[in-house]
Protein backbone atom coordinates (compact mmCIF):
# COMPACT_ATOMS: atom_id res chain seq x y z
CA UNK A 1 0.00 0.00 0.00
CA UNK A 2 1.26 3.58 -0.66
CA UNK A 3 1.82 6.14 1.68
CA UNK A 4 0.98 9.83 0.42
CA UNK A 5 1.28 13.22 2.63
CA UNK A 6 -1.20 15.95 1.76
CA UNK A 7 -0.50 18.90 2.81
CA UNK A 8 -3.38 21.68 3.24
CA UNK A 9 -5.78 18.77 3.17
CA UNK A 10 -8.41 20.67 4.94
CA UNK A 11 -8.31 22.90 1.58
CA UNK A 12 -10.62 22.14 -1.68
CA UNK A 13 -7.96 20.90 -3.41
CA UNK A 14 -6.71 18.21 -0.29
CA UNK A 15 -10.64 17.11 -0.18
CA UNK A 16 -10.34 15.77 -3.96
CA UNK A 17 -7.33 14.76 -3.59
CA UNK A 18 -7.82 12.88 -0.27
CA UNK A 19 -10.90 11.03 -1.90
CA UNK A 20 -9.23 10.19 -4.58
CA UNK A 21 -6.38 8.98 -3.34
CA UNK A 22 -8.39 6.83 -0.52
CA UNK A 23 -10.42 5.50 -3.74
CA UNK A 24 -7.23 4.12 -5.17
CA UNK A 25 -6.29 2.42 -1.72
CA UNK A 26 -3.34 5.05 -0.47
CA UNK A 27 -2.47 5.29 3.28
CA UNK A 28 -3.73 9.16 3.27
CA UNK A 29 -2.19 11.29 5.65
CA UNK A 30 -3.05 14.84 6.07
CA UNK A 31 -0.90 17.81 7.03
CA UNK A 32 -2.57 21.26 8.22
CA UNK A 33 -1.84 24.23 10.22
CA UNK A 34 -2.58 23.49 14.05
CA UNK A 35 -4.99 26.14 15.48
CA UNK A 36 -7.26 25.76 18.91
CA UNK A 37 -10.42 24.58 16.88
CA UNK A 38 -7.96 21.64 15.04
CA UNK A 39 -10.60 22.45 11.93
CA UNK A 40 -11.44 19.80 9.34
CA UNK A 41 -11.99 22.04 6.90
CA UNK A 42 -13.68 20.87 3.77
CA UNK A 43 -12.57 17.23 5.31
CA UNK A 44 -16.46 17.49 7.35
CA UNK A 45 -17.87 16.50 3.77
CA UNK A 46 -15.81 13.61 3.85
CA UNK A 47 -17.84 10.36 4.78
CA UNK A 48 -16.94 8.97 8.37
CA UNK A 49 -15.46 6.28 7.12
CA UNK A 50 -13.62 8.25 5.07
CA UNK A 51 -12.62 10.67 7.41
CA UNK A 52 -11.44 7.48 9.58
CA UNK A 53 -8.97 6.53 7.43
CA UNK A 54 -6.66 9.60 6.77
CA UNK A 55 -4.25 9.77 9.94
CA UNK A 56 -3.74 13.84 10.86
CA UNK A 57 -0.84 15.56 11.54
CA UNK A 58 -1.30 19.56 13.17
CA UNK A 59 1.47 21.56 12.81
CA UNK A 60 3.12 24.88 10.75
CA UNK A 61 5.13 24.23 7.79
CA UNK A 62 7.69 26.71 8.66
CA UNK A 63 8.57 24.23 11.39
CA UNK A 64 11.41 22.47 10.01
CA UNK A 65 12.53 20.31 12.89
CA UNK A 66 8.97 19.07 12.75
CA UNK A 67 8.84 18.22 9.38
CA UNK A 68 12.09 16.61 9.35
CA UNK A 69 10.54 14.39 12.07
CA UNK A 70 7.17 13.62 10.03
CA UNK A 71 9.36 12.97 6.96
CA UNK A 72 11.88 10.63 8.36
CA UNK A 73 9.43 8.94 10.69
CA UNK A 74 7.15 8.44 7.48
CA UNK A 75 9.24 7.48 4.48
CA UNK A 76 6.46 8.37 2.58
CA UNK A 77 5.87 7.27 -1.26
CA UNK A 78 4.39 10.56 -2.41
CA UNK A 79 3.91 14.06 -0.89
CA UNK A 80 1.24 16.76 -2.62
CA UNK A 81 2.48 19.72 -1.01
CA UNK A 82 -1.05 21.79 -1.59
CA UNK A 83 -0.56 24.28 2.06
CA UNK A 84 0.03 27.84 0.71
CA UNK A 85 -1.44 31.06 1.34
CA UNK A 86 -3.62 31.19 -1.76
CA UNK A 87 -5.70 34.54 -1.73
CA UNK A 88 -4.03 36.56 -4.35
CA UNK A 89 -5.64 39.97 -2.47
CA UNK A 90 -4.36 38.80 0.65
CA UNK A 91 -0.74 38.50 -0.50
CA UNK A 92 -1.00 42.33 -1.24
CA UNK A 93 -2.18 42.80 2.25
CA UNK A 94 0.78 40.84 4.20
CA UNK A 95 3.35 40.10 1.41
CA UNK A 96 5.55 38.70 3.95
CA UNK A 97 3.32 36.17 5.43
CA UNK A 98 2.74 34.85 1.82
CA UNK A 99 6.59 34.74 1.18
CA UNK A 100 6.83 32.89 4.78
CA UNK A 101 4.76 30.50 3.63
CA UNK A 102 4.94 29.79 0.49
CA UNK A 103 8.67 29.61 -0.01
CA UNK A 104 9.21 29.01 3.07
CA UNK A 105 7.42 25.77 3.89
CA UNK A 106 8.01 24.51 0.57
CA UNK A 107 12.03 24.84 1.19
CA UNK A 108 11.82 22.63 4.24
CA UNK A 109 9.88 19.93 2.31
CA UNK A 110 12.19 19.47 -0.19
CA UNK A 111 14.91 19.44 2.45
CA UNK A 112 13.05 17.17 4.73
CA UNK A 113 13.35 14.80 1.41
CA UNK A 114 16.98 15.44 0.42
CA UNK A 115 18.27 14.58 4.01
CA UNK A 116 15.58 11.84 5.30
CA UNK A 117 13.65 10.18 2.20
CA UNK A 118 15.37 11.00 -1.02
CA UNK A 119 13.07 8.08 -2.61
CA UNK A 120 10.17 10.19 -1.89
CA UNK A 121 8.17 12.04 -4.79
CA UNK A 122 6.74 15.61 -4.27
CA UNK A 123 4.18 17.24 -6.44
CA UNK A 124 4.38 21.02 -5.60
CA UNK A 125 0.88 23.17 -6.55
CA UNK A 126 2.63 26.10 -8.82
CA UNK A 127 -0.15 28.47 -10.12
CA UNK A 128 -0.97 30.02 -13.16
CA UNK A 129 -0.77 33.49 -11.64
CA UNK A 130 3.30 32.25 -12.09
CA UNK A 131 2.23 33.82 -15.80
CA UNK A 132 0.80 37.67 -15.01
CA UNK A 133 0.96 39.56 -17.40
CA UNK A 134 1.93 37.04 -19.84
CA UNK A 135 3.52 37.88 -23.60
CA UNK A 136 1.85 35.20 -25.32
CA UNK A 137 -2.03 33.56 -25.40
CA UNK A 138 -2.46 30.76 -24.17
CA UNK A 139 0.37 29.68 -21.72
CA UNK A 140 2.14 26.76 -21.60
CA UNK A 141 5.23 25.27 -20.35
CA UNK A 142 7.44 27.05 -22.13
CA UNK A 143 6.03 31.07 -21.61
CA UNK A 144 7.87 33.16 -19.86
CA UNK A 145 6.87 34.09 -16.25
CA UNK A 146 6.19 37.41 -15.16
CA UNK A 147 4.12 37.83 -12.07
CA UNK A 148 2.35 41.12 -11.19
CA UNK A 149 1.10 39.63 -6.65
CA UNK A 150 3.33 38.84 -4.36
CA UNK A 151 1.29 35.53 -4.33
CA UNK A 152 2.51 34.79 -7.91
CA UNK A 153 6.40 35.72 -7.08
CA UNK A 154 6.28 33.54 -3.85
CA UNK A 155 5.11 30.32 -5.93
CA UNK A 156 7.62 31.02 -8.84
CA UNK A 157 10.34 31.18 -6.45
CA UNK A 158 8.96 28.00 -4.74
CA UNK A 159 8.57 26.55 -8.68
CA UNK A 160 12.78 27.20 -9.22
CA UNK A 161 13.30 25.86 -5.61
CA UNK A 162 11.81 22.64 -6.90
CA UNK A 163 13.22 22.55 -10.84
CA UNK A 164 16.41 23.21 -8.58
CA UNK A 165 16.32 20.42 -6.22
CA UNK A 166 15.51 18.32 -8.96
CA UNK A 167 18.13 19.19 -10.93
CA UNK A 168 20.73 19.48 -8.29
CA UNK A 169 20.09 16.35 -6.34
CA UNK A 170 17.91 14.05 -8.29
CA UNK A 171 15.27 14.44 -6.71
CA UNK A 172 11.44 13.67 -7.65
CA UNK A 173 9.69 16.85 -7.54
CA UNK A 174 7.37 18.27 -9.88
CA UNK A 175 5.78 21.54 -10.45
CA UNK A 176 2.02 21.25 -11.32
CA UNK A 177 1.40 24.70 -13.22
CA UNK A 178 -2.61 24.50 -12.51
CA UNK A 179 -4.93 27.32 -14.00
CA UNK A 180 -8.12 28.57 -11.99
CA UNK A 181 -10.05 25.23 -10.50
CA UNK A 182 -13.35 25.57 -8.46
CA UNK A 183 -15.77 23.90 -6.93
CA UNK A 184 -18.07 23.96 -4.19
CA UNK A 185 -15.40 23.47 -1.35
CA UNK A 186 -14.17 26.98 -2.44
CA UNK A 187 -13.20 29.47 -0.33
CA UNK A 188 -15.75 31.89 0.12
CA UNK A 189 -13.38 35.04 -0.60
CA UNK A 190 -12.63 33.50 -4.14
CA UNK A 191 -14.81 35.42 -6.94
CA UNK A 192 -16.12 31.81 -8.14
CA UNK A 193 -17.63 31.34 -4.77
CA UNK A 194 -18.47 34.35 -4.18
CA UNK A 195 -20.73 34.86 -7.28
CA UNK A 196 -22.59 31.18 -6.85
CA UNK A 197 -23.68 31.69 -2.98
CA UNK A 198 -24.64 35.53 -3.98
CA UNK A 199 -26.78 34.35 -6.88
CA UNK A 200 -28.42 31.91 -4.56
CA UNK A 201 -29.14 34.37 -1.63
CA UNK A 202 -30.60 36.79 -3.87
CA UNK A 203 -32.76 34.28 -5.95
CA UNK A 204 -34.33 33.75 -1.81
CA UNK A 205 -35.27 37.08 -1.33
CA UNK A 206 -32.12 38.60 0.02
CA UNK A 207 -31.13 42.75 -0.97
CA UNK A 208 -27.41 42.55 -0.60
CA UNK A 209 -25.75 42.96 -3.93
CA UNK A 210 -22.47 41.28 -4.68
CA UNK A 211 -19.56 43.39 -4.95
CA UNK A 212 -17.15 43.07 -7.38
CA UNK A 213 -13.66 43.95 -9.02
CA UNK A 214 -12.67 44.23 -12.74
CA UNK A 215 -15.46 42.20 -14.15
CA UNK A 216 -13.09 41.94 -17.92
CA UNK A 217 -10.78 39.95 -16.53
CA UNK A 218 -10.68 36.80 -18.14
CA UNK A 219 -9.49 33.19 -16.58
CA UNK A 220 -8.93 29.54 -17.34
CA UNK A 221 -11.59 27.83 -14.91
CA UNK A 222 -11.71 23.91 -14.55
CA UNK A 223 -13.46 21.91 -12.13
CA UNK A 224 -11.13 21.06 -8.91
CA UNK A 225 -12.07 17.00 -9.32
CA UNK A 226 -10.45 16.81 -12.36
CA UNK A 227 -7.46 18.08 -11.56
CA UNK A 228 -6.27 16.58 -8.74
CA UNK A 229 -6.36 13.29 -11.03
CA UNK A 230 -3.52 15.34 -12.99
CA UNK A 231 -1.25 15.88 -10.06
CA UNK A 232 -1.68 12.22 -9.18
CA UNK A 233 -0.54 11.32 -12.77
CA UNK A 234 2.32 13.41 -12.73
CA UNK A 235 3.70 11.67 -9.76
CA UNK A 236 3.57 8.27 -11.40
CA UNK A 237 5.98 9.08 -14.47
CA UNK A 238 9.43 7.38 -14.83
CA UNK A 239 11.44 10.69 -14.23
CA UNK A 240 9.80 13.78 -12.93
CA UNK A 241 8.63 17.04 -15.18
CA UNK A 242 6.26 20.49 -15.00
CA UNK A 243 3.23 19.99 -16.15
CA UNK A 244 0.21 22.73 -17.34
CA UNK A 245 -2.88 21.97 -16.41
CA UNK A 246 -5.68 24.11 -17.86
CA UNK A 247 -8.88 23.63 -19.78
CA UNK A 248 -7.65 25.75 -22.92
CA UNK A 249 -11.08 28.33 -22.49
CA UNK A 250 -11.76 31.33 -20.70
CA UNK A 251 -14.21 33.37 -19.63
CA UNK A 252 -14.96 36.66 -17.67
CA UNK A 253 -16.27 37.80 -14.72
CA UNK A 254 -19.07 39.37 -16.20
CA UNK A 255 -19.61 35.97 -17.88
CA UNK A 256 -19.55 34.01 -15.15
CA UNK A 257 -21.90 36.25 -13.08
CA UNK A 258 -24.37 36.53 -16.04
CA UNK A 259 -24.43 32.01 -15.97
CA UNK A 260 -24.60 31.74 -12.36
CA UNK A 261 -27.64 33.99 -12.15
CA UNK A 262 -29.17 32.39 -15.40
CA UNK A 263 -29.09 29.21 -13.22
CA UNK A 264 -31.70 30.58 -11.12
CA UNK A 265 -34.06 32.08 -13.48
CA UNK A 266 -32.46 35.71 -13.43
CA UNK A 267 -31.50 38.16 -16.60
CA UNK A 268 -28.83 40.65 -15.58
CA UNK A 269 -29.09 43.82 -17.32
CA UNK A 270 -25.94 46.60 -16.90
CA UNK A 271 -25.95 50.03 -16.91
CA UNK A 272 -23.25 52.45 -16.44
CA UNK A 273 -19.46 52.32 -16.83
CA UNK A 274 -16.32 51.32 -14.94
CA UNK A 275 -16.75 52.12 -10.97
CA UNK A 276 -20.23 52.84 -11.46
CA UNK A 277 -21.52 50.08 -13.93
CA UNK A 278 -24.14 48.03 -11.73
CA UNK A 279 -26.09 45.11 -13.22
CA UNK A 280 -29.94 44.50 -12.20
CA UNK A 281 -32.28 42.02 -12.10
CA UNK A 282 -34.42 42.52 -15.71
CA UNK A 283 -37.52 41.13 -14.19
CA UNK A 284 -37.87 43.90 -10.94
CA UNK A 285 -34.96 46.63 -11.70
CA UNK A 286 -33.23 45.09 -8.23
CA UNK A 287 -29.49 45.90 -7.99
CA UNK A 288 -27.20 42.74 -7.92
CA UNK A 289 -24.08 43.31 -8.86
CA UNK A 290 -22.34 46.83 -7.81
CA UNK A 291 -18.08 47.76 -8.63
CA UNK A 292 -16.24 47.98 -5.19
CA UNK A 293 -13.15 49.27 -6.11
CA UNK A 294 -11.58 47.67 -2.64
CA UNK A 295 -12.01 44.16 -5.20
CA UNK A 296 -9.07 45.65 -7.92
CA UNK A 297 -5.64 44.34 -7.28
CA UNK A 298 -2.96 46.79 -7.80
CA UNK A 299 -1.89 45.47 -10.44
CA UNK A 300 -4.36 43.28 -12.72
CA UNK A 301 -4.20 40.33 -14.73
CA UNK A 302 -6.27 40.98 -17.80
CA UNK A 303 -6.09 37.22 -19.43
CA UNK A 304 -4.78 33.82 -18.47
CA UNK A 305 -5.86 30.91 -20.77
CA UNK A 306 -3.40 27.64 -20.34
CA UNK A 307 -2.81 24.64 -23.06
CA UNK A 308 -2.32 21.43 -21.45
CA UNK A 309 -1.47 19.78 -24.54
CA UNK A 310 1.89 18.38 -22.45
CA UNK A 311 -0.68 16.80 -19.75
CA UNK A 312 -2.72 15.50 -22.22
CA UNK A 313 0.04 13.83 -24.55
CA UNK A 314 2.29 12.70 -21.74
CA UNK A 315 -0.06 11.78 -18.74
CA UNK A 316 -3.29 11.36 -20.66
CA UNK A 317 -5.22 14.09 -18.34
CA UNK A 318 -8.15 15.95 -19.83
CA UNK A 319 -10.86 18.01 -17.45
CA UNK A 320 -14.04 16.42 -17.94
CA UNK A 321 -16.17 19.00 -16.75
CA UNK A 322 -17.48 22.25 -18.95
CA UNK A 323 -17.47 25.62 -17.57
CA UNK A 324 -21.01 25.85 -17.52
CA UNK A 325 -21.97 22.89 -15.75
CA UNK A 326 -19.28 23.43 -13.08
CA UNK A 327 -21.46 26.98 -12.33
CA UNK A 328 -24.54 25.27 -12.39
CA UNK A 329 -23.13 22.99 -10.24
CA UNK A 330 -21.92 25.41 -7.29
CA UNK A 331 -24.50 27.29 -7.85
CA UNK A 332 -27.34 24.66 -7.50
CA UNK A 333 -25.45 23.47 -4.27
CA UNK A 334 -25.36 27.14 -2.97
CA UNK A 335 -29.08 26.55 -3.43
CA UNK A 336 -29.15 23.52 -1.29
CA UNK A 337 -27.32 24.86 1.47
CA UNK A 338 -29.63 27.24 2.11
CA UNK A 339 -32.43 25.03 2.10
CA UNK A 340 -30.38 22.37 4.64
CA UNK A 341 -27.00 24.03 5.95
CA UNK A 342 -26.85 20.68 7.61
CA UNK A 343 -25.87 18.40 4.88
CA UNK A 344 -23.37 17.27 2.94
CA UNK A 345 -23.48 18.77 -0.47
CA UNK A 346 -20.44 17.58 -2.03
CA UNK A 347 -21.40 15.96 -5.19
CA UNK A 348 -18.44 14.25 -5.45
Amino acid sequence: MKKALITGITGQDGYFLAKFLLGKGYEVHGFARRNSQMALGTLVFLTPDERSRIKMHWGDVLDHPFIDSLVRMNRYDEIYHLAAQSFVGLSFENPKATYDINIGGTLNFVNAIKEYSQRTKMYFAATSEMYGKAEAVPQDERTPFHPRSPYGVAKLAGFWTIKNYRESYGLYLTNGILFNHESEMRGPEFVTRKIAAGAAKIARGSSEPIRLGNLEARRDWGFAGDYVEGMWLMLQRPMPDDYVLATGENYSVRECTERAFGRVGITIVWEGRGADEIGKNAANGQTVITIDPAHFRPAEIDELRGDASKAKRELGWTTRMSFDTLVARMVDVEVARLKRPDLQFTQA
